[in-house]
Protein backbone atom coordinates (compact mmCIF):
# COMPACT_ATOMS: atom_id res chain seq x y z
CA UNK A 1 0.00 0.00 0.00
CA UNK A 2 0.79 3.46 -0.76
CA UNK A 3 2.55 5.72 2.45
CA UNK A 4 -0.20 8.77 0.92
CA UNK A 5 -3.12 7.23 1.69
CA UNK A 6 -6.14 9.68 3.56
CA UNK A 7 -7.08 7.25 6.73
CA UNK A 8 -9.95 9.56 7.18
CA UNK A 9 -12.09 7.85 4.07
CA UNK A 10 -11.59 4.41 6.12
CA UNK A 11 -14.70 4.06 8.47
CA UNK A 12 -13.84 0.33 9.62
CA UNK A 13 -14.35 -0.35 13.44
CA UNK A 14 -11.05 -0.27 14.36
CA UNK A 15 -10.29 2.78 12.89
CA UNK A 16 -13.80 4.59 14.30
CA UNK A 17 -11.94 2.62 17.98
CA UNK A 18 -8.41 4.56 17.15
CA UNK A 19 -10.07 8.04 16.38
CA UNK A 20 -12.12 7.84 19.77
CA UNK A 21 -8.89 7.53 21.85
CA UNK A 22 -7.45 9.85 19.88
CA UNK A 23 -9.77 12.31 20.59
CA UNK A 24 -9.48 10.61 24.54
CA UNK A 25 -5.91 12.20 24.80
CA UNK A 26 -6.76 15.19 23.08
CA UNK A 27 -4.55 14.26 20.14
CA UNK A 28 -1.36 14.64 21.97
CA UNK A 29 1.23 12.96 23.38
CA UNK A 30 0.00 11.55 27.43
CA UNK A 31 2.37 12.16 29.71
CA UNK A 32 3.79 8.90 30.29
CA UNK A 33 5.06 9.26 26.78
CA UNK A 34 2.69 6.48 25.09
CA UNK A 35 -0.79 5.13 24.59
CA UNK A 36 -1.94 2.20 26.48
CA UNK A 37 -4.17 -0.82 25.64
CA UNK A 38 -4.79 -3.26 28.25
CA UNK A 39 -6.72 -6.73 27.96
CA UNK A 40 -6.68 -8.91 31.08
CA UNK A 41 -7.60 -12.39 32.12
CA UNK A 42 -8.37 -14.17 34.80
CA UNK A 43 -5.57 -16.76 35.73
CA UNK A 44 -7.85 -19.29 37.27
CA UNK A 45 -7.92 -21.14 33.97
CA UNK A 46 -6.51 -22.50 31.03
CA UNK A 47 -6.79 -19.68 27.76
CA UNK A 48 -9.68 -20.31 25.79
CA UNK A 49 -11.58 -18.44 22.63
CA UNK A 50 -11.85 -15.25 24.72
CA UNK A 51 -8.67 -15.00 25.35
CA UNK A 52 -7.95 -15.28 21.97
CA UNK A 53 -10.69 -12.70 20.50
CA UNK A 54 -9.81 -9.79 22.80
CA UNK A 55 -6.31 -10.13 22.16
CA UNK A 56 -6.96 -10.30 18.67
CA UNK A 57 -10.00 -6.98 18.52
CA UNK A 58 -7.60 -5.09 20.95
CA UNK A 59 -4.49 -5.96 18.66
CA UNK A 60 -7.16 -4.63 15.60
CA UNK A 61 -7.85 -1.18 17.02
CA UNK A 62 -3.78 -0.65 18.50
CA UNK A 63 -2.79 -1.58 14.82
CA UNK A 64 -5.25 1.50 13.52
CA UNK A 65 -4.27 3.54 15.86
CA UNK A 66 -0.87 3.66 14.79
CA UNK A 67 -1.79 4.59 11.15
CA UNK A 68 -3.53 7.61 11.85
CA UNK A 69 -0.80 8.95 15.07
CA UNK A 70 2.52 8.36 15.29
CA UNK A 71 2.29 8.52 19.18
CA UNK A 72 3.93 5.03 20.27
CA UNK A 73 1.43 2.57 21.75
CA UNK A 74 1.82 -0.51 24.48
CA UNK A 75 -0.33 -3.63 25.04
CA UNK A 76 -0.76 -4.94 28.37
CA UNK A 77 -1.56 -8.36 29.38
CA UNK A 78 -2.84 -8.28 32.73
CA UNK A 79 -3.21 -11.32 34.75
CA UNK A 80 -5.21 -11.35 37.41
CA UNK A 81 -3.18 -13.88 39.19
CA UNK A 82 -3.64 -12.42 42.71
CA UNK A 83 -6.82 -13.84 42.81
CA UNK A 84 -7.75 -16.68 45.78
CA UNK A 85 -8.76 -19.60 44.34
CA UNK A 86 -12.24 -20.15 44.50
CA UNK A 87 -13.16 -23.76 42.79
CA UNK A 88 -10.84 -26.70 41.80
CA UNK A 89 -11.26 -26.71 37.78
CA UNK A 90 -12.49 -29.90 36.78
CA UNK A 91 -9.84 -30.22 34.10
CA UNK A 92 -6.64 -30.71 36.22
CA UNK A 93 -4.57 -33.35 37.98
CA UNK A 94 -4.33 -33.83 41.58
CA UNK A 95 -7.50 -31.95 42.43
CA UNK A 96 -8.08 -33.47 46.47
CA UNK A 97 -4.67 -31.94 47.08
CA UNK A 98 -5.38 -28.42 44.97
CA UNK A 99 -8.51 -28.00 47.16
CA UNK A 100 -6.53 -27.72 50.45
CA UNK A 101 -5.76 -24.43 48.73
CA UNK A 102 -9.45 -22.79 47.87
CA UNK A 103 -8.93 -19.25 49.10
CA UNK A 104 -5.20 -18.81 48.74
CA UNK A 105 -4.03 -16.47 45.77
CA UNK A 106 -3.25 -18.36 42.58
CA UNK A 107 0.52 -17.81 42.67
CA UNK A 108 0.73 -19.89 45.99
CA UNK A 109 -1.48 -22.86 45.37
CA UNK A 110 1.22 -25.92 43.97
CA UNK A 111 1.44 -26.25 40.47
CA UNK A 112 -1.50 -29.06 40.12
CA UNK A 113 0.79 -29.60 36.94
CA UNK A 114 4.43 -30.51 38.39
CA UNK A 115 5.84 -27.65 35.68
CA UNK A 116 5.81 -24.15 37.60
CA UNK A 117 6.10 -22.77 40.59
CA UNK A 118 2.50 -22.38 41.36
CA UNK A 119 -0.83 -22.93 39.59
CA UNK A 120 -1.01 -19.25 38.69
CA UNK A 121 2.33 -19.25 37.02
CA UNK A 122 1.32 -22.44 35.48
CA UNK A 123 -2.00 -21.00 33.33
CA UNK A 124 0.28 -17.26 33.13
CA UNK A 125 3.27 -19.67 30.92
CA UNK A 126 0.29 -21.35 28.99
CA UNK A 127 -1.64 -17.99 28.59
CA UNK A 128 1.78 -16.54 27.16
CA UNK A 129 2.34 -19.44 24.95
CA UNK A 130 -0.85 -19.48 23.28
CA UNK A 131 -0.41 -15.51 23.04
CA UNK A 132 3.23 -16.01 21.27
CA UNK A 133 1.56 -18.57 18.91
CA UNK A 134 -0.29 -16.38 17.51
CA UNK A 135 1.76 -13.48 16.66
CA UNK A 136 0.25 -11.06 18.89
CA UNK A 137 2.91 -8.07 20.48
CA UNK A 138 2.28 -7.27 24.07
CA UNK A 139 3.78 -6.90 27.45
CA UNK A 140 2.65 -9.30 30.32
CA UNK A 141 2.45 -7.98 33.54
CA UNK A 142 1.44 -10.01 36.57
CA UNK A 143 -1.11 -9.07 39.20
CA UNK A 144 0.75 -10.32 42.22
CA UNK A 145 4.05 -8.78 40.91
CA UNK A 146 2.76 -5.27 40.81
CA UNK A 147 0.86 -5.56 44.32
CA UNK A 148 3.93 -7.09 45.38
CA UNK A 149 6.76 -4.30 44.15
CA UNK A 150 4.83 -1.79 45.41
CA UNK A 151 4.05 -0.38 41.93
CA UNK A 152 -0.04 -0.32 42.62
CA UNK A 153 0.88 1.12 46.55
CA UNK A 154 0.23 5.34 45.73
CA UNK A 155 -3.09 3.95 43.86
CA UNK A 156 -4.04 1.78 46.76
CA UNK A 157 -3.58 4.89 48.73
CA UNK A 158 -5.91 6.48 46.90
CA UNK A 159 -8.70 3.70 47.52
CA UNK A 160 -7.54 3.89 51.43
CA UNK A 161 -8.18 7.96 51.04
CA UNK A 162 -11.74 7.64 49.42
CA UNK A 163 -12.94 4.34 50.70
CA UNK A 164 -16.34 5.96 52.10
CA UNK A 165 -17.16 7.17 48.45
CA UNK A 166 -15.76 3.62 46.93
CA UNK A 167 -18.40 2.02 49.83
CA UNK A 168 -21.51 4.51 48.61
CA UNK A 169 -20.88 3.62 45.04
CA UNK A 170 -20.77 -0.05 45.56
CA UNK A 171 -22.88 -1.20 47.76
CA UNK A 172 -26.44 0.00 46.73
CA UNK A 173 -25.27 -2.72 43.54
CA UNK A 174 -25.23 -5.62 46.21
CA UNK A 175 -27.83 -7.57 47.62
CA UNK A 176 -28.75 -6.36 51.62
CA UNK A 177 -26.75 -9.83 53.00
CA UNK A 178 -23.72 -8.86 50.93
CA UNK A 179 -23.63 -5.14 52.03
CA UNK A 180 -23.06 -6.24 55.82
CA UNK A 181 -19.84 -8.40 54.81
CA UNK A 182 -18.16 -6.13 51.61
CA UNK A 183 -15.30 -4.05 51.63
CA UNK A 184 -13.70 -3.51 48.58
CA UNK A 185 -10.24 -3.90 50.58
CA UNK A 186 -9.39 -8.21 50.43
CA UNK A 187 -6.37 -8.37 52.90
CA UNK A 188 -3.89 -11.23 52.70
CA UNK A 189 -4.66 -13.50 56.18
CA UNK A 190 -1.17 -13.42 57.66
CA UNK A 191 -2.15 -16.65 59.58
CA UNK A 192 -3.50 -18.70 56.61
CA UNK A 193 -2.60 -17.01 53.71
CA UNK A 194 -6.04 -16.90 52.42
CA UNK A 195 -7.82 -13.76 50.49
CA UNK A 196 -10.21 -12.58 52.88
CA UNK A 197 -13.47 -11.44 52.05
CA UNK A 198 -14.49 -9.80 55.42
CA UNK A 199 -15.33 -6.31 56.42
CA UNK A 200 -13.50 -3.89 57.39
CA UNK A 201 -13.66 -2.61 61.45
CA UNK A 202 -11.27 0.43 60.26
CA UNK A 203 -9.22 2.16 57.69
CA UNK A 204 -6.26 4.55 58.31
CA UNK A 205 -5.54 6.14 55.42
CA UNK A 206 -3.15 7.78 56.79
CA UNK A 207 -1.09 4.96 57.61
CA UNK A 208 -2.03 2.40 54.86
CA UNK A 209 -3.70 0.04 56.94
CA UNK A 210 -7.01 -1.29 57.94
CA UNK A 211 -8.12 -3.44 60.82
CA UNK A 212 -10.32 -7.07 60.39
CA UNK A 213 -11.21 -9.96 62.14
CA UNK A 214 -9.07 -12.80 60.37
CA UNK A 215 -10.42 -16.64 59.91
CA UNK A 216 -9.78 -17.18 63.72
CA UNK A 217 -11.71 -14.25 65.05
CA UNK A 218 -8.59 -13.04 65.94
CA UNK A 219 -8.44 -8.62 65.69
CA UNK A 220 -6.16 -7.64 62.79
CA UNK A 221 -4.10 -4.42 62.09
CA UNK A 222 -2.55 -4.76 58.92
CA UNK A 223 -1.00 -3.03 55.77
CA UNK A 224 -2.55 -2.94 52.37
CA UNK A 225 0.83 -2.25 50.77
CA UNK A 226 3.21 -4.55 48.89
CA UNK A 227 0.85 -7.51 48.17
CA UNK A 228 -0.77 -7.75 52.04
CA UNK A 229 -4.00 -7.44 50.38
CA UNK A 230 -5.90 -7.03 46.73
CA UNK A 231 -8.93 -5.17 45.92
CA UNK A 232 -12.59 -6.40 44.74
CA UNK A 233 -12.26 -6.77 41.37
CA UNK A 234 -14.67 -3.42 40.36
CA UNK A 235 -12.60 -1.65 42.54
CA UNK A 236 -9.26 -3.58 41.53
CA UNK A 237 -9.87 -3.00 37.95
CA UNK A 238 -10.49 1.22 38.49
CA UNK A 239 -7.21 0.97 40.53
CA UNK A 240 -5.94 -0.47 37.75
CA UNK A 241 -6.76 1.98 34.93
CA UNK A 242 -5.61 4.88 37.27
CA UNK A 243 -2.38 3.24 38.27
CA UNK A 244 -1.16 2.22 34.44
CA UNK A 245 -3.22 5.09 32.85
CA UNK A 246 -5.13 2.64 30.51
CA UNK A 247 -6.22 4.61 27.48
CA UNK A 248 -8.09 1.65 26.19
CA UNK A 249 -9.95 -1.70 27.30
CA UNK A 250 -12.61 -3.22 25.70
CA UNK A 251 -14.94 -6.00 27.38
CA UNK A 252 -17.52 -8.15 26.79
CA UNK A 253 -21.42 -7.14 27.36
CA UNK A 254 -21.77 -8.97 30.67
CA UNK A 255 -19.59 -6.51 31.61
CA UNK A 256 -21.42 -3.03 31.03
CA UNK A 257 -22.32 -2.38 34.86
CA UNK A 258 -19.16 -3.44 35.66
CA UNK A 259 -17.15 -1.05 33.42
CA UNK A 260 -19.72 1.40 34.54
CA UNK A 261 -19.25 1.47 38.20
CA UNK A 262 -15.28 1.04 37.49
CA UNK A 263 -15.82 4.09 35.95
CA UNK A 264 -17.38 5.97 38.45
CA UNK A 265 -14.72 4.55 41.12
CA UNK A 266 -11.41 5.65 38.91
CA UNK A 267 -13.08 9.04 38.89
CA UNK A 268 -13.34 9.20 42.68
CA UNK A 269 -9.81 8.22 42.67
CA UNK A 270 -8.94 11.03 40.31
CA UNK A 271 -8.75 9.41 37.47
CA UNK A 272 -10.52 8.88 34.26
CA UNK A 273 -12.43 5.42 32.54
CA UNK A 274 -10.25 4.06 29.35
CA UNK A 275 -12.24 3.93 26.26
CA UNK A 276 -14.23 1.59 25.23
CA UNK A 277 -15.23 -0.81 23.18
CA UNK A 278 -18.31 -3.18 24.59
CA UNK A 279 -18.78 -6.21 22.25
CA UNK A 280 -21.64 -8.73 21.91
CA UNK A 281 -21.15 -12.08 23.25
CA UNK A 282 -21.59 -15.74 21.75
CA UNK A 283 -24.22 -17.26 21.49
CA UNK A 284 -25.42 -21.10 20.74
CA UNK A 285 -26.95 -22.50 17.91
CA UNK A 286 -30.07 -22.17 19.83
CA UNK A 287 -29.28 -19.07 20.70
CA UNK A 288 -28.30 -19.43 24.09
CA UNK A 289 -25.71 -17.78 25.64
CA UNK A 290 -22.27 -19.66 25.70
CA UNK A 291 -21.22 -20.96 28.72
CA UNK A 292 -18.26 -23.12 30.20
CA UNK A 293 -20.59 -24.71 33.07
CA UNK A 294 -22.92 -25.88 29.95
CA UNK A 295 -20.14 -26.52 27.60
CA UNK A 296 -21.64 -25.53 24.90
CA UNK A 297 -18.82 -23.41 23.52
CA UNK A 298 -15.88 -24.37 20.79
CA UNK A 299 -12.38 -24.64 22.11
CA UNK A 300 -9.62 -22.87 20.39
CA UNK A 301 -8.54 -26.60 20.09
CA UNK A 302 -11.57 -27.49 18.34
CA UNK A 303 -11.96 -24.77 15.94
CA UNK A 304 -7.88 -25.19 14.60
CA UNK A 305 -8.74 -28.65 13.84
CA UNK A 306 -11.40 -27.92 11.53
CA UNK A 307 -10.26 -24.38 10.10
CA UNK A 308 -7.39 -22.24 10.64
CA UNK A 309 -6.26 -19.37 12.58
CA UNK A 310 -7.17 -16.82 10.48
CA UNK A 311 -10.53 -18.07 10.21
CA UNK A 312 -10.78 -17.47 13.65
CA UNK A 313 -9.40 -14.21 13.51
CA UNK A 314 -11.88 -13.26 11.17
CA UNK A 315 -14.90 -14.37 12.84
CA UNK A 316 -13.74 -12.00 16.24
CA UNK A 317 -13.22 -8.93 13.35
CA UNK A 318 -16.86 -9.42 11.65
CA UNK A 319 -19.77 -7.36 13.73
CA UNK A 320 -18.01 -6.99 17.58
CA UNK A 321 -20.74 -5.46 18.67
CA UNK A 322 -23.39 -8.35 17.35
CA UNK A 323 -23.78 -11.28 19.16
CA UNK A 324 -22.96 -14.52 16.74
CA UNK A 325 -23.65 -18.12 16.88
CA UNK A 326 -20.22 -19.69 17.42
CA UNK A 327 -21.32 -23.75 16.54
CA UNK A 328 -19.42 -25.69 14.34
CA UNK A 329 -21.36 -25.17 11.10
CA UNK A 330 -19.23 -21.46 11.42
CA UNK A 331 -16.19 -22.98 10.37
CA UNK A 332 -16.16 -23.91 6.65
CA UNK A 333 -17.44 -20.88 5.82
CA UNK A 334 -15.23 -18.17 8.23
CA UNK A 335 -12.64 -20.51 6.07
CA UNK A 336 -13.75 -19.81 2.87
CA UNK A 337 -14.72 -16.25 3.45
CA UNK A 338 -10.68 -15.47 4.75
CA UNK A 339 -9.60 -16.77 1.27
CA UNK A 340 -12.01 -15.01 -0.74
CA UNK A 341 -11.01 -11.80 0.99
CA UNK A 342 -7.14 -13.22 0.79
CA UNK A 343 -8.03 -13.90 -2.87
CA UNK A 344 -9.69 -10.11 -3.31
CA UNK A 345 -6.89 -8.08 -1.91
CA UNK A 346 -4.08 -7.62 -4.57
CA UNK A 347 -6.86 -6.98 -7.17
CA UNK A 348 -7.78 -3.58 -4.40
CA UNK A 349 -6.81 -0.34 -4.37
CA UNK A 350 -4.65 1.51 -1.02
CA UNK A 351 -8.19 2.10 0.20
CA UNK A 352 -10.10 -0.84 -0.97
CA UNK A 353 -7.45 -2.79 1.22
CA UNK A 354 -8.00 -1.28 4.00
CA UNK A 355 -11.42 -2.31 4.11
CA UNK A 356 -10.58 -5.42 3.51
CA UNK A 357 -10.32 -7.71 6.31
CA UNK A 358 -7.19 -9.66 5.89
CA UNK A 359 -5.35 -6.41 6.86
CA UNK A 360 -6.80 -6.46 10.49
CA UNK A 361 -5.65 -10.14 10.69
CA UNK A 362 -2.23 -9.38 9.80
CA UNK A 363 -1.81 -6.22 10.92
CA UNK A 364 2.15 -5.35 11.22
CA UNK A 365 3.10 -8.99 9.57
CA UNK A 366 1.69 -7.89 6.78
CA UNK A 367 -0.73 -9.91 4.04
CA UNK A 368 0.94 -12.81 2.96
CA UNK A 369 1.72 -13.60 -0.55
CA UNK A 370 -0.64 -17.15 -0.97
CA UNK A 371 -4.07 -17.39 -2.65
CA UNK A 372 -6.06 -20.38 -2.61
CA UNK A 373 -7.11 -22.55 -5.27
CA UNK A 374 -10.09 -24.36 -4.01
CA UNK A 375 -12.14 -23.60 -1.24
CA UNK A 376 -13.20 -25.58 1.39
CA UNK A 377 -16.63 -25.84 0.92
CA UNK A 378 -15.65 -27.86 -2.43
CA UNK A 379 -12.91 -29.65 -0.38
CA UNK A 380 -15.71 -31.19 2.34
CA UNK A 381 -17.73 -31.76 -0.63
CA UNK A 382 -15.10 -33.58 -2.55
CA UNK A 383 -14.52 -35.77 0.87
CA UNK A 384 -18.80 -36.34 1.17
CA UNK A 385 -19.15 -37.41 -2.53
CA UNK A 386 -15.69 -39.93 -2.39
CA UNK A 387 -16.21 -40.86 1.45
CA UNK A 388 -12.69 -39.50 2.17
CA UNK A 389 -11.04 -41.78 4.38
CA UNK A 390 -7.36 -39.73 4.54
CA UNK A 391 -6.14 -36.11 3.08
CA UNK A 392 -3.48 -38.46 0.60
CA UNK A 393 -7.32 -39.63 -0.63
CA UNK A 394 -7.96 -36.13 -1.00
CA UNK A 395 -4.63 -35.44 -2.88
CA UNK A 396 -5.49 -37.98 -5.44
CA UNK A 397 -8.33 -35.97 -6.63
CA UNK A 398 -7.01 -32.23 -6.20
CA UNK A 399 -3.73 -33.34 -8.63
CA UNK A 400 -6.12 -34.79 -10.87
CA UNK A 401 -7.58 -31.76 -11.29
CA UNK A 402 -4.20 -29.36 -11.34
CA UNK A 403 -1.22 -31.98 -11.90
CA UNK A 404 1.00 -28.37 -10.45
CA UNK A 405 -0.82 -28.77 -6.99
CA UNK A 406 1.09 -30.95 -4.11
CA UNK A 407 0.99 -31.26 -0.24
CA UNK A 408 4.84 -29.79 -0.54
CA UNK A 409 4.39 -27.01 -2.80
CA UNK A 410 0.96 -26.00 -1.39
CA UNK A 411 0.70 -26.55 2.62
CA UNK A 412 -1.47 -24.17 3.59
CA UNK A 413 -4.04 -26.80 0.49
CA UNK A 414 -2.54 -29.05 2.44
CA UNK A 415 -4.14 -28.17 5.82
CA UNK A 416 -7.27 -27.65 4.53
CA UNK A 417 -7.50 -30.71 3.27
CA UNK A 418 -6.52 -32.18 6.67
CA UNK A 419 -9.45 -30.06 7.92
CA UNK A 420 -12.02 -30.62 5.74
CA UNK A 421 -11.35 -34.47 6.08
CA UNK A 422 -11.72 -33.58 9.76
CA UNK A 423 -14.79 -31.84 9.35
CA UNK A 424 -16.81 -34.60 7.20
CA UNK A 425 -16.04 -37.02 9.39
CA UNK A 426 -17.06 -35.39 12.42
CA UNK A 427 -20.10 -33.72 10.83
CA UNK A 428 -21.37 -34.47 7.55
CA UNK A 429 -20.45 -38.67 7.49
CA UNK A 430 -23.16 -39.26 10.89
CA UNK A 431 -25.85 -36.92 9.20
CA UNK A 432 -26.19 -38.37 5.79
CA UNK A 433 -29.04 -38.69 4.45
CA UNK A 434 -30.00 -39.71 0.69
CA UNK A 435 -33.19 -39.86 -1.29
CA UNK A 436 -33.95 -41.98 -3.89
CA UNK A 437 -34.83 -40.18 -6.98
CA UNK A 438 -38.20 -39.48 -8.76
CA UNK A 439 -39.04 -40.87 -11.88
CA UNK A 440 -38.39 -37.55 -13.57
CA UNK A 441 -35.15 -36.86 -11.70
CA UNK A 442 -33.58 -40.13 -12.87
CA UNK A 443 -34.52 -38.81 -16.24
CA UNK A 444 -32.41 -35.67 -15.37
CA UNK A 445 -29.82 -37.28 -13.85
CA UNK A 446 -29.18 -39.81 -17.36
CA UNK A 447 -29.45 -36.96 -19.47
CA UNK A 448 -27.15 -35.12 -17.27
CA UNK A 449 -24.58 -38.60 -17.05
CA UNK A 450 -24.94 -38.95 -20.88
CA UNK A 451 -23.91 -35.21 -22.08
CA UNK A 452 -20.87 -35.40 -19.85
CA UNK A 453 -19.53 -37.91 -22.05
CA UNK A 454 -18.50 -35.43 -24.63
CA UNK A 455 -16.57 -33.84 -21.60
CA UNK A 456 -14.17 -37.14 -21.39
CA UNK A 457 -10.74 -36.76 -21.64
CA UNK A 458 -10.85 -32.85 -22.78
CA UNK A 459 -8.88 -29.88 -21.19
CA UNK A 460 -9.97 -26.56 -21.05
CA UNK A 461 -13.79 -26.95 -20.79
CA UNK A 462 -14.26 -25.71 -17.74
CA UNK A 463 -16.68 -22.71 -19.39
CA UNK A 464 -17.72 -25.03 -21.46
CA UNK A 465 -18.74 -27.45 -18.65
CA UNK A 466 -20.71 -24.53 -16.73
CA UNK A 467 -22.69 -23.95 -19.59
CA UNK A 468 -24.20 -27.38 -20.28
CA UNK A 469 -24.74 -28.52 -16.73
CA UNK A 470 -27.01 -24.98 -16.62
CA UNK A 471 -28.00 -26.05 -19.79
CA UNK A 472 -29.36 -29.40 -18.18
CA UNK A 473 -31.52 -27.74 -15.66
CA UNK A 474 -33.20 -24.93 -17.12
CA UNK A 475 -34.09 -27.79 -20.32
CA UNK A 476 -36.34 -29.32 -17.19
CA UNK A 477 -36.71 -26.69 -14.22
CA UNK A 478 -37.83 -23.06 -15.45
CA UNK A 479 -35.60 -20.46 -14.07
CA UNK A 480 -36.63 -19.26 -10.93
CA UNK A 481 -36.80 -22.95 -9.86
CA UNK A 482 -33.29 -23.64 -10.96
CA UNK A 483 -31.99 -23.91 -7.73
CA UNK A 484 -34.12 -27.56 -7.17
CA UNK A 485 -31.60 -28.70 -9.46
CA UNK A 486 -29.05 -28.54 -7.94
CA UNK A 487 -30.56 -29.02 -5.06
CA UNK A 488 -31.55 -32.51 -6.37
CA UNK A 489 -28.08 -33.05 -7.01
CA UNK A 490 -26.80 -33.05 -3.53
CA UNK A 491 -29.86 -34.62 -1.95
CA UNK A 492 -29.72 -37.56 -3.98
CA UNK A 493 -25.66 -37.78 -5.13
CA UNK A 494 -24.15 -36.36 -2.00
CA UNK A 495 -26.50 -37.20 0.97
CA UNK A 496 -26.75 -33.13 1.65
CA UNK A 497 -28.87 -30.14 1.35
CA UNK A 498 -26.22 -27.74 -0.29
CA UNK A 499 -23.19 -28.26 -2.05
CA UNK A 500 -20.69 -26.09 -4.23
CA UNK A 501 -21.19 -24.93 -7.76
CA UNK A 502 -21.99 -27.96 -9.95
CA UNK A 503 -19.38 -27.79 -12.29
CA UNK A 504 -16.75 -27.15 -10.25
CA UNK A 505 -17.41 -30.07 -8.27
CA UNK A 506 -17.51 -32.17 -11.68
CA UNK A 507 -14.20 -30.75 -12.69
CA UNK A 508 -12.65 -31.41 -9.14
CA UNK A 509 -13.99 -35.14 -8.62
CA UNK A 510 -13.64 -35.97 -12.12
CA UNK A 511 -16.25 -36.48 -15.61
CA UNK A 512 -15.74 -40.30 -14.99
CA UNK A 513 -16.12 -40.52 -11.79
CA UNK A 514 -19.41 -38.44 -11.76
CA UNK A 515 -21.09 -40.09 -13.89
CA UNK A 516 -20.07 -43.39 -12.35
CA UNK A 517 -21.68 -41.96 -9.21
CA UNK A 518 -24.35 -41.23 -11.26
CA UNK A 519 -25.40 -44.28 -12.89
CA UNK A 520 -24.97 -46.02 -9.31
CA UNK A 521 -27.86 -43.70 -8.28
CA UNK A 522 -30.13 -44.77 -10.85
Amino acid sequence: MSENIDYSQINTWPFQEARKILALIGNKVPDKGYVLFQTGFGASGLPHIGTFGETARTSMVRWAFSKISDIPTRLIVFSDDMDGLRKVPTNIPNQEETAKYLGMPLTSVPDPFGENKSFGDHNNAMMREFLDSYGFEYEFRSSTEMYKSGAFNDALMRVLANYDKIMQVMLPTLREERQKTYSPIMPISPKTGRVLEVPMLAVNAEQGTVVFKDEDGTRVEQSVLNGMAKLQWKADWAMRWLALDVDYEMCGADLTDSYKLSGQIVRILGGRAPENLTYQLFVDEQGQKISKTKGNGISIEQWLKYGNPESLALFMYNKPTTAKRLYFDVIPRSVDEYYQHLNNYDRQDDIAKLTNPVVYIHREHGVPAGRMPISYNLLLNLASAANTERVSDMWGYITAYNPELNPQNSPELNKMAESAVNYYHDFVKPNKKYRDATDQEKEVLKDLMDGLAQFVGKSGIEKDLETYCYDIGKKYYSVDKLRDFFTMFYNVLLGQESGPRLPNFIMIYGIEKTRDMISKAL
